[in-house]
């Protein structure tokens, strides 16, 4: 499911790779976030380069494994899942680049909203369909990459943003050729790399510290209101639509 190499330069490379959509579940989650934590603390890695294989990029929590669990175990799961990946490529020790490929949603944009550097390409697109699934949560992440207003449009609509829409706002580096994107990360990683690593991570430190978000503390309390549309009843209604793939009731 996550895959990770480490090359001569100081590169790691962090592959998720769960189809047929790469939503991950409880525990890949939280592989995720063991991994890239433990990449930050090993003091050979320079810089991590997060990427994925397949469709897309990161379809989000796995929705299915939710719906098929009994109890609260995966919905609570899931919640501390996103929260510790989220953080961890946040608080890496050394800067993250995300290298965006197809779809980028939920879970993902968590991702993607935390690290330091984006690369997509042309034909990623990135969108919180919380709403369609009775939850909410990484508008945090979502305001990172895109203007306020913006960012409330899409979340109410479920509406998603290009990768060139991204790029105009300035959150998207650079945007190529999907079969350019693993280069266009490698040479963004390599200029990085090249860097005295001493002063790169103290640069990732001292960033952080000057942040207007406080991004933990903003996506748990979002999170509070997962867990009150859950209690609700709403939100199993969206889930069980969306896995049996019909309309959903939005009377209430």
């Amino acid at each position: 499911m996550i895959s990770t190499t480490i090359d001569d330069h100081g590169i790691a490379e962090v592959v998720m790779d769960n189809p047929p959509v790469n939503a991950l579940t409880v525990a890949g989650w939280f592989e995720l976030a063991d991994v890239v934590r433990g990449l930050g603390e090993n003091r050979d890695v320079r810089v991590v380069v997060l990427r994925a294989e397949g469709r897309g990029f990161n379809a989000g929590v796995d929705i299915k494994e939710m719906q098929q669990t009994e109890g609260f175990d995966a919905l609570i799961g899931a919640n501390r899942g996103c929260f510790a990946a989220f953080a961890a490529v946040y608080e890496c020790a050394v800067p993250v680049i995300a290298a965006v490929n197809g779809y980028c949603l939920g879970g993902g944009i968590g991702l993607v909203g935390n690290a330091d550097v984006i690369v997509a390409s042309e034909d990623a697109t990135f969108g919180l369909p919380e709403v369609d699934r009775g939850a909410l949560g990484a508008a945090t992440h979502l305001s990172r990459l895109v203007p306020q207003h913006r960012m409330r449009a899409m979340v109410y609509t479920s509406a998603v943003a290009t990768a060139a829409e991204l790029h105009e706002y300035g959150s998207v580096l650079r945007v190529v050729p999907k079969d350019g994107l693993r280069a266009a990360a490698m040479e963004v990683a390599e200029e990085i790399a090249a860097k005295s690593p001493t002063v790169i991570r103290a640069a990732k430190e001292s960033l952080n510290g000057i942040d207007l978000w406080d991004v933990k503390r903003s996506y748990r309390y979002e999170q509070g209101f997962t867990f009150e549309l859950n209690l609700s009843g709403v939100a199993d209604e969206h889930r069980d639509a969306f896995v049996d793939k019909r309309e959903t009731d939005t009377k209430k």
